[in-house]
């Protein structure tokens, strides 16, 4: 049955506000990340450290995964986006007020926790108003988009500098223009017939196993390079400038190459998809110690970007393809919450592998782990079906 013109007016709505929300939340904490990042560095602070200082946003995504399906039950979705990005706008100006690391660790998990239920509702919008059949695609764009915002920020970073109040300022204001587009949404998520009220997040992970394990190695790589890649080429010989700009095309691959994975999802097996772009990203990465430096170093970040940036938009489509109501919201916490866990072990894990085996070991800790996804794939299509 075709919708009527009005419900998709309202979705296009949804969509719009979900787009434009997402696009400067992911500015402010694609900034945060490196921002942070090189400022500890520059005061002499250690490749672990700084690890564990990025890993305490993740622990804050895991405390909170849990409480977002509840609370945007009791409170709309639309009412505890607004209140998340409004603390998120002064979180962010909070680094600057008390630039104490100390203070940092306290910041960083609160931060955690805000961003967590700003991408946990906008994602559960975009899958929820998207057409079934264009699902990958309008994801694929999601992700591009978002990616665009999250690339910005270092970008932004290389021109300005990372001193004084101005990136602080910038970023929050950023956040606050974010908000003006969640009055767009129609707060209308409603639980879906078949559900009871006692979906959440711990029921939902024996639902999609490969799902979430895909959604885990993804957040290894993403926080592990938002924080470290930086930091990795300054510690290789890079410049400020380039170190960061190496980041910027890790993240312009998802940027611009993201619309033809979201096809491939609509017209091929989603974890074939998956077990490919994991394939693909485990090799490029391995070849990064051997083109750091070198021109042939651009092409290499920008197709791990895509591929590896890309399992997560594969993932979401299936996530929409798959659930609806409660359950979407509950998975997305859920996607929320291995996000949490990656990100946790990237960020702490990817410092050590510096430590311990020198810079490369940051690349090669990141290659392992898309190839034991690709391997879990693997073994669970020839002996299970999920």
């Amino acid at each position: 049955m075709s919708k009527s013109p009005k419900a998709i007016s309202a979705n296009g709505r949804n969509l719009f506000a979900a787009f434009a929300a997402i696009s400067v939340f992911g500015f402010a904490f694609g900034m945060s990340y490196p921002l942070l990042s090189l400022i500890l560095e520059a005061r002499g602070v250690s490749p672990e450290l700084i690890g564990i200082n990025s890993a305490m946003a993740p622990i804050g995504i895991l405390l909170s995964a849990s409480i977002i399906p509840i609370a945007a039950r009791k409170f709309g979705t639309r009412n505890l986006a607004v209140v998340a990005a409004l603390l998120t706008a002064v979180l962010f100006i909070c680094f600057k007020a008390f630039d104490r690391l100390d203070v940092w660790f306290i910041l960083r998990l609160l931060q955690g926790m805000t961003v967590a239920t700003l991408f946990v509702l906008s994602e559960t919008w975009i899958v929820k108003f998207s057409d079934s059949k264009r699902r990958g695609r309008i994801v694929a764009v999601y992700g591009s988009v978002m990616s665009a915002s999250f690339g910005a920020g270092p970008a932004l970073i290389s021109w300005i500098g990372i001193d004084g109040w101005l990136p602080f300022v910038v970023g929050t204001t950023v956040i606050v223009l974010g908000i003006a587009p969640l009055f767009l949404v129609k707060d209308d998520m409603q639980q879906a017939p078949h559900e009871t009220r006692t979906s959440g997040v711990f029921s939902f992970m024996a639902k999609a196993p490969m799902l979430l394990a895909a959604v885990g190695v993804f957040a290894i790589f993403d926080a592990a390079t938002l924080s470290l890649l930086p930091v990795y080429g300054l510690l290789i010989g890079l410049d400020v400038v380039t170190a960061t700009n190496a980041l910027t095309a890790l993240i312009v691959g998802n940027v611009i190459l993201q619309f033809p994975i979201g096809w491939l999802a609509d017209n091929f097996p989603k974890r074939g998809v998956m077990l490919t772009l994991a394939s693909i990203t485990a090799v490029l990465l391995a070849l990064l110690p051997q083109v750091m430096g070198e021109w042939t170093m651009w092409p290499v970040l920008l197709l791990a970007g895509t591929s590896g940036y890309g399992i997560y938009t594969v993932g979401l489509a299936a996530l929409g393809e798959r659930f609806e109501g409660d359950e979407l919201i509950a998975g997305n916490a859920a996607f929320a919450s291995m996000w949490g866990v990656g990100a946790l072990i990237g960020s702490v894990i990817a410092g050590w592998a510096m430590a311990g085996f020198g810079p490369h070991g940051f690349p090669y800790i990141l290659a392992a782990c898309f190839l034991m996804l690709a391997a879990a794939m693997i073994w669970r299509t020839t002996t299970l079906r999920e």
